[in-house]
């Protein structure tokens, strides 16, 4: 069994069980969430699929921590300009553990 459920203006696919890093929620670490977005879900040959969401449906997660990903380098650069720039960007996560999904 499996779902698709949207969180953060992504989508990611969910199984009991797995462990997903989406963008960052405002729970705390070993606190458990709902989400209700759950765009479909799929249980062996059943397909279930929302207009857009599902009504009814949920899935249950873990918080399991927090953090920030690895550094991505933004540069910026005008050929024979003598101009460039360089940023950086590190995105905040949420680490969710999935734990149960109800259709």
């Amino acid at each position: 069994m499996y779902a698709v459920i949207k969180t953060g203006g992504k989508q990611y696919k969910a199984a009991p069980g797995d462990v997903l890093r989406v963008e960052l929620i405002d729970a705390e670490p070993g606190s458990s969430i709902t989400l209700d977005q759950v765009l479909m879900v799929a249980d062996g040959d059943t397909v279930s699929v929302g207009t857009p969401m599902l009504a009814g449906s949920k899935v249950q997660a873990e918080v399991l921590s927090h953090g920030r990903g690895d550094k991505i380098r933004i540069i910026k650069f005008r050929r024979r300009k003598h101009s460039r720039r360089t940023q950086g960007h590190r995105q905040y996560y949420t680490e969710l553990k999935i734990t149960d999904i109800s259709a």
